[in-house]
């Protein structure tokens, strides 16, 4: 079932109808009260926590959670006719309104499938250690921020609560879920990169890399897309006219936020939780780049 446990200092909401389950970083999660075992429906609501380096930092960036909801559920209608989503409805009680979503439950594979059509972050490091980005070799003479020939499919492992998500090898991917349905991840997340890419830039936006996650209708069978799509917490977004390689890409997600952790704050990486707090220009400055990216993408205020 979606949802990871984490330790939070405030207590999730009672919600007439739910029982709360478990929370992760950002998303607490509910299922209907009286249920037993694997229920059809959960409710996924999305908080206003805020988490960088696999650390839930204890600052909330106001109306965050509404922008990962009302993206996610954009994205989803733009996507439909390349895999379903599971996604059932966003009439949710009212006191998660805006950031809730009663969403079919699915047996989630644990493969973090993320696609990469810049090099940056963590495939930046790789590609300047080996050449290659999970076992892809890739042109030599690449640079922050290049894009690459075609976007490449670079899964990760789900990493316990607390731990770091670690890129593999396709063939990691085989071993853990079978060629068949690694076969179809792989396919799958290149298509939706592929089509959000060219949405994305339409709109003067760069999607550099993104991550999906997807599970098994337990029901029907199909594989399904679970969890957030295509928000500032699970990809980076740059503004197009601005896009410049080899330096460092002004941002629409929470890059802002990584980068004033390790570079002003004091704080290092290495030392894990606690995260200090984010100053309120740093707040400010977070909300303003979520709500533009949802802007941008959707032509629509939020």
């Amino acid at each position: 079932m979606q949802g990871d446990g984490v330790t939070l200092t405030e207590p999730a909401l009672e919600l007439p109808g739910w029982r709360h389950v478990s929370s992760g970083k950002v998303r607490d999660l509910y299922v209907p009260l009286g249920s037993e075992g694997s229920p059809q429906e959960i409710l996924l609501v999305a908080s206003d926590r805020i988490s960088a380096y696999d650390v839930v930092l204890p600052t909330l960036i106001p109306d965050k959670g509404r922008v990962l909801t009302a993206l996610t559920a954009w994205w989803f209608d733009q996507l439909k006719d390349v895999v379903p989503s599971h996604l059932v409805s966003l009439d949710v009680p009212a006191p998660v309104a805006g950031r809730g979503m009663i969403c079919r439950r699915l047996d989630m594979f644990p493969v973090e499938c993320v696609a990469r059509g810049y090099l940056t972050g963590s495939g930046l490091k790789d590609y300047q250690a080996s050449g290659s980005v999970c076992g892809i070799e890739l042109p030599p003479g690449l640079v922050d921020a290049s894009r690459l020939p075609e976007a490449i499919f670079t899964p990760a492992t789900k990493a316990e609560q607390g731990e770091h998500d670690e890129n593999v090898a396709y063939d990691a991917v085989v071993q853990t879920v079978g060629a068949e349905d690694a076969a179809v991840l792989r396919d799958l997340t290149l298509e939706l990169y592929s089509r959000a890419e060219v949405i994305a830039r339409e709109r003067g936006v760069i999607l550099a890399d993104t991550k999906f996650e997807f599970g098994r209708d337990p029901v029907t069978g199909a594989i399904t897309l679970g969890d957030e799509v295509l928000t500032p917490d699970s990809s980076r977004f740059w503004p197009a006219d601005s896009w410049s390689p080899g330096t460092p890409q002004p941002s629409f997600d929470k890059q802002f936020v990584r980068d004033w952790l390790v570079k002003e704050s004091g704080w290092r990486v290495s030392s894990g939780p606690p995260a200090p707090e984010l100053p309120p220009d740093i707040v400010d400055k977070t909300r303003g780049r979520y709500l533009e990216a949802y802007r941008l993408l959707t032509g629509q205020e939020l």
